[in-house]
């Protein structure tokens, strides 16, 4: 595809209009006329065929993965091929989407002579996470008279992942990321003897019957106990609601994000954390029925596949089934687990529905059930800016919503789980926080 440039209608207008006035004023001037406009049309011509020559040897080449972080600055990179190796001004474009914001929709790029192949880097800020495919790139040459730009489509291949952005989070836990002692900047105390069997020993005494290993004294002759261990690796599971509840704002504000957001950076969170306790991290991923499935595992690997199964994550408009979520936990986790789970309870079906099949793993694992607290559920009296009756009914609700809140809590509590309402600022925070108890208290 060719399009005319502003030199082409410059010349048009210095030759072609003067010398048709010429010959429509003085006839006898007609031929000569004739032959400026035609010369003039031979070399616009030709200049037009070497313009769909030139653009032949232009090729475009991205990376097969990009990765980027949502709301924060990113770079795409782009390899341009030039056959003809000589030097040359060429414009280049992206589809870009709506979710990706860059400044320029068109790049210049000046190609060196003698060399195949330039870089070239594209900045670009993405909003959404989610995933992304570019198959087409535009590229635009100018002709070698300038009267023509030669444009065509090169087909690319590119997928652009784009990630949840964990940097606020990261800083709010950076004492926990440091490394120094066993928990953070420094070394908790911790609760209890541990269960794990690590040795036998000599009977010392003091020594409790229900240490005595009755076997290995029977077979030496005299009494031997039985020294145990401080669990080092637990498997931790967080559970990702992504039915249409987690589709609300987390507040009222104009272009808040969506809770299921806040739930896919805390779940990375906890698992950067188990990964720095020596813990096993696994995913599940729940709506209607069971979404991802990873198993516990550690390394950096593993974590990176859960990232990847997090980060196209996006809410669906059906309710939640806990039935078939504990069914197949029951069947699937045998060992004793860490079971975190991120939902909303505040529909009473919902809340009924969790609490009868609970039941099914609730003996087998240590369970916690968080969610984020809504707007406007709180406590009445607890906002002293309350003005004119309107907000005070307004405050009325938000109470009752928090009172039937309340005694969900302590229907789980009667069942072993802990329900938690959290803060949305801070539930990365504190779900390490919940995880960090669980270690240290040996719930496990």
């Amino acid at each position: 595809m060719i399009v005319p440039r502003s030199r082409l209608l410059h010349w048009t207008a210095m030759v072609v209009l003067p010398f048709a006035f010429l010959a429509a004023v003085a006839p006898g001037a007609a031929v000569v006329s004739l032959l400026f406009i035609g010369a003039l049309f031979l070399l616009v011509m030709t200049d037009a065929l070497l313009a769909r020559r030139n653009i032949v040897g232009i090729g475009v080449e991205l990376p097969a993965v990009a990765r980027l972080s949502k709301d924060r600055e990113g770079k795409l990179e782009l390899r341009i091929r030039n056959e003809q190796q000589r030097s040359r001004l060429v414009r280049v474009g992206l589809p870009w989407p709506r979710e990706i914001k860059t400044e320029n929709e068109v790049l210049e790029a000046l190609l060196p002579a003698q060399s195949e192949w330039s870089r070239l880097t594209w900045a670009c800020t993405p909003s959404k996470r989610g995933n992304y495919l570019f198959e087409h790139a535009y590229v635009e040459d100018e002709s070698p008279l300038g009267f023509w730009s030669a444009r065509k489509p090169v087909p690319v291949r590119s997928e652009i992942r784009v990630y949840p952005n964990l940097l606020n989070d990261r800083k709010n836990l950076a004492a926990l990321f440091l490394n120094r002692g066993q928990f953070g900047l420094h070394a908790q105390r911790q609760i209890g003897k541990g269960r794990d069997f690590e040795k036998l020993r000599e009977y010392i005494p003091g020594d409790g019957y229900d240490e005595i290993h009755w076997k290995a004294t029977a077979r030496r002759g005299r009494p031997i106990t039985k020294v145990f261990q401080i669990e080092k690796t637990q498997e931790v599971y967080v559970i990702v609601d992504a039915s249409r509840l987690s589709a609300r704002r987390t507040n009222e504000e104009a272009g808040a994000e969506p809770v299921l957001e806040r739930f896919v950076t805390a779940a990375l969170m906890l698992g950067l954390a188990a990964e720095q306790q020596g813990d096993l991290f696994g995913l599940v991923t729940f709506a209607d029925k069971v979404g991802k499935f990873m198993r516990a595992k550690n390394g950096q690997a593993h974590y990176n596949a859960c990232r990847d199964a997090l980060y196209t994550l996006q809410p669906k408009v059906v309710t939640p089934d806990f039935d078939e979520l504990c069914t197949f936990i029951r069947l699937r986790l045998r060992r004793r687990a860490l079971l975190v789970f991120l939902t909303a309870l505040d529909d009473p079906a919902v809340a009924e529905n969790f609490v009868r099949s609970i039941g099914l793993i609730r003996r087998q694992h240590l369970v916690l059930a968080n969610m984020v607290q809504p707007p406007g559920v709180k406590p009445l009296f607890s906002n002293p800016a309350v003005a004119n009756l309107d907000d005070l009914y307004e405050e009325l609700g938000g109470h009752l919503r928090w009172q039937k809140l309340r005694e969900l809590q302590k229907i789980l509590q009667r069942l072993g789980v802990q329900f938690s309402l959290l803060k949305n600022e801070r539930l990365s925070a504190e779900l390490v926080s919940q995880y960090l108890s669980v270690k240290q208290r040996q719930l496990l």
